[in-house]
């Protein structure tokens, strides 16, 4: 049985959590004076999956993430300056601006991309986690992913090969009842989109509330001892919510009002604020946490608002292997 987390463990994933939450909250303020460019997916409601995560994966396990990547990015403890400076399309981001919301990385954090294609980086996952096998490393990639990926080839020929070569890959479906604009259950055939497929690979179903950290660190420092050990892939169902619509530019008005006061006063800040509180956390200790994120978020956005915009010449460079645009005889 999993040792639930200790009193620091739980502080750092309530201030990953906060974290994140003032980030994007903050992201979403600069869109709205013109500032984000580009589209962007905010992961508000889900923080709980990727704080849990971030506190029970060790410092060179691979994170695998969606254009929903900015919660695994920071939870990676991947700087906010740069972050936000890519938010921005500012030189000082983290890939000088041309990646963006939906393409977030940063291989010495082992933050190893977010990925704009549903389904395309559960083969790389699988692929990282062969490379781990092999070096006898063990490192374990985990890969996060949508309820809507469940219905993409990628997803059952990644698990597939992952079962069959019994590799250290743990996969977590962020399953937040949508799949981008359609409920998810009103186009598959199950009532829970990764667990009940995963007899299928020889996998154990499970099911956590992705809203409640302590329940997502069980699962996640379970499935990974079981991956470290060489006992193979965990497929990871995590029920959650998104407060809004699938990006900025959705409204959301797709979902019933009721379910989403529901899922509202399931906030997994509030609830898991409140439950530290309760077993005997200082409230100081709780407010300093709060008040260092905000300060933190402030000087992020300093920081990238400072940057300045990419000169032309950037353009040219990663588009061939010698780093130039130019055609050679």
């Amino acid at each position: 049985m999993t040792e639930p987390p200790d009193i620091d463990q739980r502080l750092t994933m309530f201030e990953l959590m906060t974290d994140m939450r003032l980030f994007e909250k903050r992201a979403y303020d600069l869109f709205l004076q013109g500032l984000v460019k580009g589209t962007s997916h905010l992961s508000l409601g889900q923080e709980a999956i990727a704080a849990a995560f971030g506190a029970a994966m060790s410092e060179n396990d691979w994170t695998f993430a969606t254009y929903r990547g900015h919660a695994h990015t920071l939870a990676r403890r991947v700087p906010m300056g740069p972050v936000m400076a890519e938010l921005l399309g500012r030189d000082n981001g983290l890939m000088r601006g041309k990646g963006g919301s939906m393409h977030l990385t940063s291989v010495p954090h082992h933050m190893m991309g977010s990925y704009a294609i549903v389904g395309a980086h559960l083969p790389i996952a699988v692929g990282a986690a062969l490379s781990a096998s092999y070096r006898s490393s063990g490192q374990v990639a985990v890969c996060f992913f949508g309820d809507g990926t469940t219905n993409i080839g990628a997803f059952h020929e990644a698990l597939n090969l992952a079962a069959v070569w019994q590799l250290p890959v743990v996969f977590v479906c962020e399953n937040n009842l949508y799949m981008e604009y359609t409920a998810i259950g009103s186009v598959t055939a199950v009532a829970r989109p990764a667990a009940d497929r995963a007899g299928s690979y020889g996998l154990e179903p499970v099911v956590v509330d992705g809203n409640d950290a302590d329940a997502v660190y069980a699962v996640a420092v379970a499935a990974m001892s079981r991956a470290r050990a060489g006992d193979g892939p965990s497929l990871i169902e995590a029920v959650t919510y998104r407060h809004g619509g699938h990006s900025r530019a959705d409204p959301g008005k797709y979902r019933p009002d009721d379910e989403v006061a529901a899922w509202l006063e399931r906030d997994p800040i509030v609830s898991y604020r409140a439950r530290l509180i309760a077993e005997g956390v200082d409230v100081a200790l709780i407010e300093q946490i709060e008040a260092e994120a905000k300060a933190a978020v402030d000087a992020a956005v300093a920081e990238a608002t400072a940057g300045a915009e990419p000169s032309a010449d950037l353009l040219e460079m990663h588009v061939f292997a010698d780093g130039g645009s130019s055609w050679r005889n």
